[in-house]
């Protein structure tokens, strides 16, 4: 099971550039290493990083074998109102990890 998690200030002033920082655990399985048995073990990696600002795309990445585990992200987002951030990360298996956080404008 894969966990996110989401730094980012609770509250900025409009127009502010804020920093958003994001973690999530998974194995990045490259699908060139062998296990006990000489089995390839199969691809399995996140190969897909979107994030969305009150519906509307801000910032996105393609992922590749090369990434290590439990990729770490960080972007800038300018602050224009209140909203949530949406954060969602794909699989080669088409499955999704999706985490929100909401951030306060004044």
């Amino acid at each position: 099971m894969s966990t996110a998690r989401i730094r980012l200030p609770a509250s900025v002033k409009k127009g502010e550039v804020i920093e958003v920082k994001t973690l999530v655990t998974h194995t990045m399985e490259s699908g060139q290493r062998r296990d006990a048995q000489n089995n390839v073990i199969p691809r399995k990696i996140l190969n897909k990083f979107v994030c969305n600002y009150n519906g509307k795309e801000v910032f996105k990445a393609d992922l590749a074998p090369a990434i290590s585990a439990n990729p770490y992200l960080a972007f800038f987002v300018a602050a224009t109102e209140s909203g949530t951030l949406e954060f969602v990360w794909t699989d080669d298996d088409g499955s999704t990890i999706k985490e929100t956080a909401k951030l306060t404008v004044t």
